[in-house]
């Protein structure tokens, strides 16, 4: 890996405002300097309460300016439980009144690999002729290390395109719809936001054993060529990491 800042928690709200205050700051800057601040955002509990800050806090930022994606979804229908995007919706879009026109959901109505293609063809007409390089991903750790959908053994660690692919995996019996490590790494700001001591093992073996293999450990594959990335985590989550590893 390349360079990468950790930074570490006594408890998940001091991380949840820290968080914040970075992700403001980020978009401030991105507004600032063009007009708009993309942000691709991640499913599962770890969020949760992140989004929910985040919508406390209306005036902080033109939130018109703001555009929002998803790295990866499940292969349900929107209306059902389990759904990033309807998480997200609920917790936050819906809060702060993010108009239908900011935010790009995965349309999970198709096949899993035309939704996919379909996606990456939202976010190319978003970027027009610009590079395809978020202002900031938001990404979240399995206790396999997975993140994203990118799982174990999956075919797409392979995947040298940056783009949105389908996938089987195996493990959960389940299609998924996911940005490859390619599209991540082309990011200017990516951070793992991670909580609990069920995520201690991967977060060891991902930061502080360097001779893993990216097949086992699927989140060493994030590695930005020029942007930021940032470990977020609590206590529990870094209990058995040392940055003197």
């Amino acid at each position: 890996m390349h360079q990468y800042a950790v930074r570490i928690f006594q408890n998940q709200q001091k991380l949840i405002e820290s968080l914040a205050s970075l992700f403001f700051k980020i978009a401030a800057q991105s507004i600032a300097e063009n007009g708009q601040f993309s942000v691709v955002l991640s499913g599962g509990n770890s969020p949760k309460e992140f989004y929910g800050y985040l919508a406390s806090q209306k005036n902080k930022i033109d939130w018109t300016k703001v555009f929002f994606f998803f790295g990866d979804e499940r292969n349900v229908p929107f209306e059902e439980e389990g759904n990033n995007a309807a998480m997200a919706k609920k917790l936050l879009f819906d809060p702060l009144e993010i108009p239908a026109v900011n935010y790009f959901i995965i349309n999970t109505a198709l096949s899993p690999s035309e939704a996919a293609a379909d996606y990456e063809q939202q976010i190319k007409s978003f970027f027009k002729t610009e590079p395809i390089q978020f202002d900031f991903i938001l990404l979240g750790l399995g206790e396999n290390a997975h993140t994203a959908s990118l799982f174990p053994y999956s075919k797409l660690l392979k995947e040298q395109s940056a783009g949105v692919k389908s996938v089987f995996i195996e493990e959960i019996d389940a299609y998924r719809i996911t940005f490859t490590a390619p599209l991540i790494n082309q990011a200017k700001n990516a951070l793992f936001l991670v909580f609990g001591k069920s995520k201690a093992k991967a977060v060891q073996e991902i930061l502080g054993n360097h001779q893993n293999n990216d097949e086992k450990f699927p989140a060493k594959l994030i590695d930005l060529k020029q942007g930021n990335l940032y470990w977020f985590m609590d206590e529990d989550a870094a209990s058995l990491f040392s940055k003197k590893q």
